[in-house]
């Protein structure tokens, strides 16, 4: 599973992985930093995540509490408002939609 691939997927299922392709495509090269500007903050924190960014996944964070006006306790805190925890392991298809 590329970066991008990650950062844009919007469900899992057994070995597959599902792509927002549309959002890929427009967002796909943008930095974490980048994506956070955008608002785009869990693509950001994934971005961060795939990274394993602990400083870039604080900026997300920060930044999501600064602008929403939310006190989320930390990464961990993001991680649970978001679902998403890890890089998946063992993902051998990815569907795109479009």
């Amino acid at each position: 599973m590329t970066r991008e691939e990650f950062v844009f997927s919007i469900g899992f299922q057994g070995e597959s992985a599902i792509i927002d392709g549309k959002a890929k495509k427009e967002n796909g090269k943008l930095t974490t930093v980048q994506l956070v500007e955008k608002g785009l903050f869990r693509a950001a924190f994934c971005s961060a995540l795939f990274a394993g960014s602990q400083d870039e996944m604080k900026i997300v964070v920060d930044s999501y509490n600064r602008q929403s006006g939310s006190s989320l306790d930390g990464i961990d805190g993001m991680k649970k408002l978001l679902g998403v925890y890890t890089v998946p392991d063992g993902i051998k298809k990815i569907s795109v939609i479009k």
